[in-house]
């Protein structure tokens, strides 16, 4: 009998993104089960119980429930993960190591930038709003100092982990998607090692299924 297995999230979650396109490239089938934000969901009692933070996503696995979105993923890459050239993490501690450096580097460094990035420059506008010049600046500058970092380890590697695609590169898919939406496409077209890498990861068949089912989501509500 095949355990169950729930992602509770929304498609509007970079978190919950993250988490999708893992499990698709993982070819572990799963029942989404949407929380919607707008009404506060997360933030009452039944979702409090899986999630203690209010945080989207949670992931539910025989019983077990994942409320971080880095460790959970963590976990399935080891779980599900190895599939020959495919693997997208390695049994190697110390090549684990390094590619846990760089999801400690998309956490901390790439993504705050990110972030403030894209409600600037992309969710703000969609409600109407102008951006605040001074923060798009101070997030640039930050977001620049990264790039350029990374520029740096793709000169070496073909993927930030190592010479093949792992679980950081996944992580980096939502927002680098949202990114090149925005104006601040110009600090990833600027960087030619950056924009091929990125290229490269938002082709992968796993993310185009998660635009679908975002696709899918909005042209229902659309309804």
């Amino acid at each position: 009998m095949t355990e169950a297995r729930k992602v509770y999230g929304s498609l509007n979650s970079p978190a919950t993104l993250k988490l999708l396109a893992l499990l698709f490239e993982l070819d572990v089938p799963f029942e989404f089960v949407a929380v919607d934000l707008d009404a506060g969901e997360h933030k009452k009692k039944p979702f409090l119980s899986m999630s203690p933070f209010g945080e989207v996503p949670v992931y539910e696995e025989g019983g077990i429930i994942f409320f971080e979105s880095r460790t959970t993923m963590r976990c399935m890459a080891h779980q599900y993960g190895h599939k020959g050239e495919e693997a997208l993490i390695d049994w190697d501690s110390r090549k684990q190591a390094v590619v846990s450096n760089w999801v400690d580097v998309e956490d901390h460094h790439f993504e705050p930038p990110a972030l403030k990035l894209i409600f600037e420059l992309a969710i703000k506008p969609s409600k109407g709003l102008g951006p605040d010049e001074v923060v798009v600046a101070e997030a640039e500058a930050g977001l620049a100092k990264v790039l350029d970092v990374y520029e740096a380890r793709l000169e070496k590697f073909k993927y930030l982990g190592s010479e093949k695609y792992t679980i950081v590169d996944v992580m980096h898919l939502p927002n680098m998607q949202s990114l090149l939406g925005t104006a601040a496409k110009k600090l990833i077209e600027s960087r030619p090692r950056v924009s091929a890498w990125c290229s490269d990861i938002l082709a992968r068949p796993a993310w185009a299924k998660v635009i679908d089912m975002q696709k899918k989501a909005q042209d229902h509500s659309a309804m």
